[in-house]
Parts: C-alpha cells; sequence; structure tokens
C-alpha cells in the first residue's frame, strides 16, 4: 500500500518509527532519515536488477552524494512510507528523490535527493551504467 503522496515514486516500501530511531531532541534523528533513504533506495536497485548486476559483474551503484530537507519532526510511535523515484538518468550516474511521508502529519516530514554512480567495483573507476540496467530504471520510471 502506497500513499497518495507519493503517486509519482515507482518504489514505496513502509516503516514503523524505532524508539531507538529517536535522538535526545525527542525526534527522528536527522542520520536516520538518511537510512529511510537508503532503505527505500535499496529496494528500487534490487528492482532494476543492479545489484544483481554488482554480484555478477563487479559493475554497481555507489553513493555520490546525498541531502536532506526536514518539514516535520517524527517522533514514536509513527508510521512512514518512503517513496524514491529517479529524477535524471545520466550515462554514468542517477539522481534518485526521495520523501518520507508521515502517518501522524499526513504529510511529507523529509525529503531529499541523492546521486548515485555507476562504478566498477573491480578496477575502482567511475563506469557507465549497464545498459540493461538503464533500461529497466527507465521502464520502472514509465510504469506509473
Amino acid at each position: 500500500m502506497s500513499h497518495p503522496l507519493l503517486a509519482a515514486s515507482p518504489v514505496v516500501i513502509e516503516l514503523d518509527v524505532g524508539w531507538s530511531d529517536m535522538d535526545s531532541f525527542d525526534h527522528v534523528s536527522n542520520l536516520v532519515y538518511l537510512r529511510y533513504f537508503q532503505d527505500a533506495r535499496l529496494v528500487y536497485l534490487e528492482r532494476t536488477g543492479w545489484l544483481q548486476t554488482k554480484r555478477e559483474t563487479g559493475l554497481g551503484p555507489i553513493l555520490k552524494s546525498t541531502n536532506a530537507t526536514y518539514r516535520k519532526p517524527v517522533k514514536f510511535p509513527d508510521h512512514l512510507w518512503i517513496g524514491v523515484r529517479a529524477t535524471d538518468l545520466q550515462p554514468d550516474r542517477v539522481t534518485f528523490e526521495h520523501k518520507v511521508v508521515s502517518r501522524a502529519w499526513d504529510a511529507v516530514a523529509c525529503e531529499g535527493l541523492a546521486v548515485v554512480v555507476s562504478y566498477d567495483y573491480r578496477a575502482e573507476a567511475k563506469c557507465p551504467i549497464p545498459d540493461v540496467v538503464g533500461a529497466a530504471i527507465e521502464a520502472l520510471e514509465r510504469a506509473l
């Protein structure tokens, strides 16, 4: 099940806020939001076959940069929907947009971007996104 605010996201995961996700300021730690983004992004990467390609050929994704903008404080207990979509596919990288929607607020609590670069783990160098992965990303985004 998804949330209407994530209608543009082809991949949405759901998580419950854990007590240990909170910091001493009584809300989810800023760092934890990046983990939420990562959890959703890994589901996306698995669906496109990029993680399998890494296992088979050594050509896989590596995070170049990420950021987050915090809109609403999230606290325990809460239920979250985390959506991810590709917004810019380049020959050697893809930019992902992430959104975290809070059940308590019924609103976007956090959003951010992540740039993922295609990386040859055997040569330890950037490389083009494998054609099959690029096609899978385009197909997943078109499926909406």
